[in-house]
This record gives structure tokens, C-alpha cells and sequence, in this order.
């Protein structure tokens, strides 16, 4: 009997949550201190008593009145002299030889403080001046050691060489010591109709000029996404802090103890609730956007995106075409996930239902456009990152 009510109770309540057109944050929580005073052997009618998590009608301006800055990365001379330099690098001729030179590169095993190895691999040139003379005229088997914090200032080079993410190698220290098992020498590619045709494709472009474009016009798309990605965060942190939500804030956390068995705590919550908070609200928010603008996903589109992630990890679009019908039972497969519970289709939903929404925030927002180098967007990321 009692599994009985406890389905008809739960199915009550989320019908009345829907008929009002309730918003409402995790799942009804029943009064058990009154479910407790129940006498299911001789009571004939029942009261319950449930908590919801309700959150309050609330509006979202996107109006021109919102103000937002938008990143514009300059291509300057400095980025175009280093992706030239790098590609002329990727694509030359290498060479091993005896002992290391300031223009070569070691590859070896690191040793860490703590006595742990890890591969590694150190590109001279890079190193911090002072530091580079340690490294040169090493052979196979030879062992250096170096202080982490003064092998250089860009910490992408300091991760390579100690096999750490660019983050993990800000916070490295102390004495680590490389064991090389070889040594490699690249003569820079020539700047001609070969390196052309290995870079872009055969006949993409046919003179240094075009090509020089061409570099510029790829490195230009790739900053745009950069840009872009941190504008979206800069609408999210505006609307977040400028939209007034009143979030059901005791209700969440007392869903969130009952519904953690046992493994979200008090000191859990005070710690990670705040963002837990925003996460929420940020939902709430793009929910509400969703409902002013009529912004829908149907299942063609979410199909249609798979289709071309699909044709994108196979070569391109003609793989659709070799395939032909197949093409459509192998997105649906892709769609249905691992376990068939749909995980890629709601992925995609949810991405292409997003792109939609930021379309139309930044269709009516003002957003002021800045232009910055490169070192300078990468200190601007770095302070918004969270």
C-alpha cells in the first residue's frame, strides 16, 4: 500500500506542478517528520506535506541597454614571424645528431622532486637565455638537472619539459633532472611551391605573397573562435550578476543532502554551492531567453549536426554520399550513445539550442568590440577562467 501512495503522491504533485506552470528547482521533498506519524493500519484519509524548490517569475534583458566587450585578437608582425617560424620547423627536415646544439631539441626522461619519472621533451631555443648553455652539448644517456622556475617564462615550454598541462607547470618547483635518450636537429623548410602544397593543399596558393594571406586568414579564424568563446562567458557572468533570480536556496541544499546519500556534506555545500547556485541560475536564465524568443531544436537539426561531425572525422562530406543510406543508421547509432540512452543527441541538442540562444542575445545586446594582442587576450582569459 504504501509504494502504492507513494507513486499516486508523486505523480499528483508533478501534475499540479505542471498544470500551475510551476518553476521549480530539483525534486518535491515530502515532510517525513509528518509521513512518520502515519497510521497506515487504521487511518482512512491521508495529509502529506511536500517542499518545493520554487523560483519566483523573473525577466532577462537583452536589450541594447547591456553592454558587453568583445576581444578582437590582432594578428601583428610577432604572431605572424612565430607561426611562420613553426611552420617552417613542422614541415623541415630533421636530423639526429651526437650532441645537442642551442637550435635542437632532447627528448628523455624527467625526474621530478618526488623522485617520479615522466617523458619530456625540450626545445633549446625556447629556454630562458641563462639557462640554455646547461642544455647544449649534451649526448645520449647524459643527465642535467634544473631549477623548474628559471627554464622559462612561457610556461607551455616549462609543461613540455616536465610533462605537465601549462596550468600544472605555473605551480611547479624545485630541482627536476632530464635523462636524454635523443636528440633531434630541424633544418626550417624553404619557402616555396612545396611548402606551399604540404601547408595548404596542392595549388591552394601559388606565390609567397597568397601564401603569407593565407597564414594571416587562418590564424584570423582561430583567434575569432577564442574571441567569440570569451564573449559567451562575458554574457553569461553579465546576465549571472545582472539578472535578479530569487533562488530557493535552503530548498537546494536540503535536496542536494538528501539526495547525495550521505556524500554531500555541510562542508561540501559551503564550499561548492555558490557555483552549484550559478549553474542553476544560468540555466534558469537561458530557459527564460528560450521562452521570450520561441527558441526551439527539433530532432532534423540535431541529426543534421551529427551527419556533419560524422562526415568530418571521415574525410569530409563525400563520405555521405559513398555511404548513402547507411549514413542515416549510422547518425542514429552515434545518437543513441554507448548505453542507447541518447547522451550525443541531448550533447547536440543542448549545444545547438545554446548556439541559438547567444545568437539572439547578441543580435540585441550592444557589444563593444576591442582590439588587443595576442599576450594581452591570453591575460584577459586567464582572469575570467572559472
Amino acid at each position: 500500500m504504501v509504494e502504492e501512495v507513494n507513486h499516486l503522491l508523486s505523480h499528483s504533485v508533478s501534475e499540479y506542478i505542471k498544470e500551475k506552470n510551476l518553476k521549480v528547482l530539483g525534486d518535491p521533498l515530502p515532510n517525513q517528520d509528518k509521513a512518520r506519524n502515519i497510521d497506515w493500519d487504521t487511518q482512512k484519509e491521508f495529509e502529506f506535506e511536500f517542499q518545493i524548490g520554487l523560483v519566483e517569475d523573473f525577466k532577462v534583458d537583452i536589450s541594447s541597454g547591456v553592454k558587453v566587450k568583445s576581444y578582437e585578437i590582432e594578428v601583428d608582425n610577432k604572431v605572424m614571424d612565430e607561426t611562420l617560424e613553426d611552420i617552417k620547423r613542422r614541415f623541415g627536415n630533421i636530423t639526429y645528431p651526437e650532441t645537442s646544439g642551442e637550435s635542437d631539441n632532447l627528448f628523455g626522461e624527467v625526474t621530478n622532486p618526488a623522485g617520479e619519472q615522466k617523458s619530456s621533451y625540450i626545445q633549446i631555443s625556447k629556454l630562458s637565455k641563462g639557462e640554455q648553455k646547461k642544455f647544449i652539448g649534451l649526448k645520449k644517456d647524459d643527465v642535467v638537472s634544473f631549477d623548474v622556475q628559471k627554464l622559462s617564462k612561457d610556461f607551455a615550454v616549462v609543461g613540455q619539459a616536465i610533462n605537465l598541462t601549462e596550468e600544472e607547470a605555473k605551480t611547479a618547483t624545485g630541482t627536476y633532472s632530464i635523462k636524454v635518450t635523443n636528440i633531434s636537429h630541424v633544418e626550417p623548410a624553404e619557402i616555396n611551391a612545396e611548402l606551399f602544397d604540404k601547408v595548404f593543399g596542392k595549388d591552394a596558393v601559388k606565390t609567397e605573397e597568397e601564401f603569407m594571406n593565407k597564414i594571416r586568414e587562418t590564424i584570423s579564424e582561430n583567434y575569432q573562435r577564442e574571441s567569440n568563446h570569451l564573449l559567451e562567458h562575458e554574457i553569461q557572468h553579465h546576465l549571472n550578476d545582472h539578472t535578479k533570480v530569487n533562488m530557493p536556496d535552503q530548498f537546494l541544499k536540503t535536496w542536494l543532502k538528501s539526495t547525495g546519500d550521505g556524500t554531500i556534506t555541510d562542508e561540501v555545500i559551503e564550499k561548492e554551492f555558490n557555483e552549484y547556485r550559478n549553474g542553476l541560475k544560468w540555466d534558469l536564465i537561458k530557459t527564460r531567453i528560450a521562452e521570450d524568443h520561441q527558441i526551439k531544436v527539433d530532432g532534423t537539426e540535431v541529426r543534421n549536426r551529427a551527419k556533419e561531425l560524422i562526415a568530418q572525422q571521415f574525410g569530409g562530406p563525400a563520405i555521405a554520399e559513398q555511404l548513402g543510406d547507411k549514413f542515416d543508421s549510422i547518425a542514429d547509432n552515434y545518437l543513441s550513445g554507448q548505453d542507447g540512452k541518447g547522451e550525443n543527441f541531448m550533447r547536440l541538442y543542448n549545444q545547438i539550442r545554446q548556439e541559438k540562444i547567444m545568437k539572439v542575445v547578441k543580435e540585441n545586446i550592444t557589444i563593444q568590440s576591442k582590439k588587443v594582442t595576442l599576450d594581452e587576450f591570453k591575460e584577459l582569459a586567464a582572469a575570467h577562467q572559472h
